[in-house]
């Protein structure tokens, strides 16, 4: 971090987190996050989602210092020290997934998922979908509780937690991943090129309806989505000295 880099905080709502942001604005100068250089947000793993999004395609980078209760994403927490620690930061860089969804009124929805995007089963019955990989038919038919399209950066999130594969951050990869398949039962998804577009259709749309979600963000009563890596946009996450995402990602992987 140069001399002249201008710091904004951010906070969860938690009195944990608003207390240590005023603990370290009254320690470091700052601006309005709006018009800082850089960003320290103070939370968990689902603020750092959140800031992610709130400066997307700004290239703003973010350090995060944890006061939630996972806090994978984030640095210790300490008073002293921010400056150098700021100065020393490592830095990976991922990007989101663009996804378009048409709804079964005909209406095209977009946006950006920096973990995953998800196909999910709104009512009683399993979703039926048909995947497409650059245009070409690749399973006829999933009879589902739904299908996520994982991000490296993402792949420990809910896609882990579906049984999906842990990806290195720098894998050129998506990890497709059923929830719950029914049909193929034995089918357990697939990795994909970073560059695929992927086409998930959704049969029966109005006797099966099936949402679809960007990280937080949700469309209702889909009959198509389409999604794909958007490398137009970086995102950049800052991490003290030793503990990069990579590494995090490494020991993930071997349960420590």
């Amino acid at each position: 971090m140069s001399g002249h880099t201008t710091i904004g905080f951010v906070a969860s709502p938690t009195p944990e987190a608003q207390a240590a942001a005023a603990e370290l604005a009254a320690r470091y100068p700052s601006v309005d996050p709006d018009e800082a250089d850089l960003i320290v947000a103070l939370g968990g793993d689902g603020l750092m989602l959140q800031t992610l999004h709130r400066f997307i395609g700004r290239a703003k980078p973010i350090y995060g210092l944890n006061k939630g209760s996972v806090g994978f994403l984030m640095n210790d927490y300490r008073l002293d020290g921010l400056l150098e620690r700021l100065a020393e930061a490592q830095k990976s860089v991922v990007h989101p997934l663009l996804m378009t969804a048409r709804d079964t009124e005909g209406r095209s929805h977009r946006a950006h998922a920096i973990n995953e995007v998800s196909m999910l089963r709104q009512t009683h019955q399993a979703a039926k979908l048909m995947v497409e990989v650059d245009g070409k038919a690749r399973l006829a038919e999933l009879i589902a509780d739904g299908l996520l399209i994982a991000t490296p950066f993402g792949s420990t999130a809910y896609n882990l937690s579906v049984n999906g594969p842990i990806l290195p951050l720098n894998a050129p990869l998506l990890a497709l991943t059923p929830i719950s398949a029914f049909r193929p039962r034995r089918w357990r998804g697939a990795l994909l090129p970073a560059r695929a577009v992927i086409t998930i259709t959704v049969a029966e749309p109005e006797l099966r309806p099936v949402s679809a979600v960007a990280d937080h963000t949700e469309f209702r009563r889909i009959a198509c989505v389409t999604a794909s890596m958007d490398e137009t946009i970086d995102l950049v996450i800052l991490h003290d000295p030793g503990h990069g995402l990579d590494e995090r990602i490494l020991r993930e992987q071997f349960g420590s």
